[in-house]
């Protein structure tokens, strides 16, 4: 009778640990696909290498789908819980009917800068008329970018430039090889041509300011608890890298081994500094509000997404309320 009682209590004593064991021990599996790999991704990179996932229960599977529209489908389709791209590309599902939304901020300044020759004499947007500039195939955001600021400066992309457009990421070859003054680019590309000798003329980080350009999309119907996992693993990920500059630059260099690391260290300095990287993974009305006009301007969005029913606050609400 004594050893039933001991082997009661010893099965008892299993089932209490068992439903008081902290609920990120059981490792639920998700797969996110991003559009690319990507230096503006980084705080994703930081929440995988720091464990900050691993912590909130969740085992996310990275899958590089190589374009946006690639990324998004796949979450549409079922076959990802989440993506991480721009977010103009949900809305522009979602305008068409398809069940996704917002529900976190990866990327929150409109993350390009304008680069040009030393000798380029640089005072003002309309310096730019008459000049030819390298920038990437569209759609692109980079090139989005320079067709709104020369409509605002009272110019026309067609007429009073010569774009030379290029597959997104090899643009500092052909600005390096003298074809123009004047290049759009992103990171690290930016950092690339500057330990050249370049010169950032202008950044849009700090010309637009909060600007919602890539962010985490999911269905409507995205499991809750796999959702609001991810969102704090974010959350964590985003408070860390301001406060762990010199780990942040580390994770970032192994996850762009073929890079240069001095270019990588200043291409992560440079968006800290510049505000890209988010400091929660809320999304501002402002901020949203900011990159669609950009969509609409160049006809690619009709009208702004309801903030309220496009960006999904379920989650973001519990993460930003964390210790």
């Amino acid at each position: 009778m004594r050893i039933f009682c001991s082997v009661v209590r010893a099965f008892l004593v299993c089932v209490i640990l068992a439903s008081s064991s902290p609920v990120f021990a059981e490792g639920k599996k998700v797969v996110l696909s991003q559009a690319f790999q990507s230096m503006l991704y980084l705080p994703l990179y930081v929440a995988i290498d720091q464990g900050f996932f691993t912590q909130q229960g969740l085992d996310v599977d990275k899958e590089t789908a190589g374009a946006p529209t690639v990324a998004l489908n796949a979450v549409i389709s079922k076959s990802a819980e989440f993506s991480l791209h721009g977010p103009e590309w949900v809305a522009i599902a979602a305008s068409k009917g398809a069940p996704v939304h917002i529900i976190a901020n990866v990327v929150n300044g409109a993350a390009v800068w304008i680069v040009a020759t030393p000798d380029f004499k640089f005072t003002s947007a309309k310096d730019l008329k008459g000049e030819k500039v390298v920038t990437g195939t569209m759609p692109t955001t980079s090139t989005s970018l320079l067709m709104k600021l020369l409509k605002e400066n009272g110019m026309d992309a067609t007429t009073d430039v010569e774009m030379i457009q290029v597959p997104i990421g090899s643009e500092p070859g052909p600005f390096m090889a003298h074809q123009a003054k004047v290049a759009v680019m992103y990171e690290p590309g930016v950092d690339q041509v500057v330990a050249k000798g370049m010169t950032v003329v202008l950044g849009f980080p700090k010309l637009y300011g909060p600007y919602a350009f890539s962010a985490i999309a999911a269905r409507n119907d995205v499991d809750p608890d796999s959702a609001q996992r991810l969102v704090k693993g974010l959350e964590l990920a985003m408070r860390f890298m301001p406060k762990n500059e010199a780990r942040t630059i580390e994770i970032a260099k192994s996850e762009f081994p073929n890079l240069d690391p001095m270019v990588v260290e200043a291409a992560v300095k440079r968006m800290l500094a510049d505000g890209v990287y988010p400091p929660s993974v809320d999304i501002s009305a402002d901020a949203l509000k900011v990159s669609m006009a950009t969509q609409i301007a160049l006809g690619n969005l009709s009208a702004q997404p309801d903030y309220n029913t496009f960006v999904d606050k379920t989650y973001i609400a519990p993460a930003l309320a964390m210790p």
